[in-house]
């Protein structure tokens, strides 16, 4: 049997730090120092350099994670049924053409 390796065992910081720093760069429009500074402001002092570091090695281990997440949260989607409700109306003597998304519970 063999063990999993973790991609964390030669970093000296928490998992959890790593991740927290690597999204905040990813999710916000910040810059390498904010994020640094933002951390900092929290009790976490590291290196602008060490969240480009973190950045680079486990940024695609990251959003590989959340794509694959994403999709089996979809997988339970897929019982919905859609119609498309279409209608013509006549204001003001003009005809009109309306059209709207209608799930299977009658919402828009």
């Amino acid at each position: 049997m063999s063990k999993s390796v973790s991609p964390f065992r030669y970093f000296n910081s928490s998992p959890e730090i790593t991740r927290l720093a690597v999204l905040m760069y990813a999710r916000f429009p910040l810059s390498l120092r904010n994020v640094e500074d933002l951390l900092f402001e929290r009790g976490i002092e590291i290196c602008n350099e060490t969240v480009r570091l973190w950045w680079n090695r486990f940024g695609p281990m990251f959003a590989a994670d959340i794509r694959s997440q994403r999709v089996s949260r979809m997988r339970g989607f897929r019982h919905w049924k859609w119609h498309l409700g279409e209608v013509y109306v006549k204001i003001d003597g003009e005809m009109h053409y309306l059209r709207r998304a209608v799930d299977q519970e009658g919402g828009s």
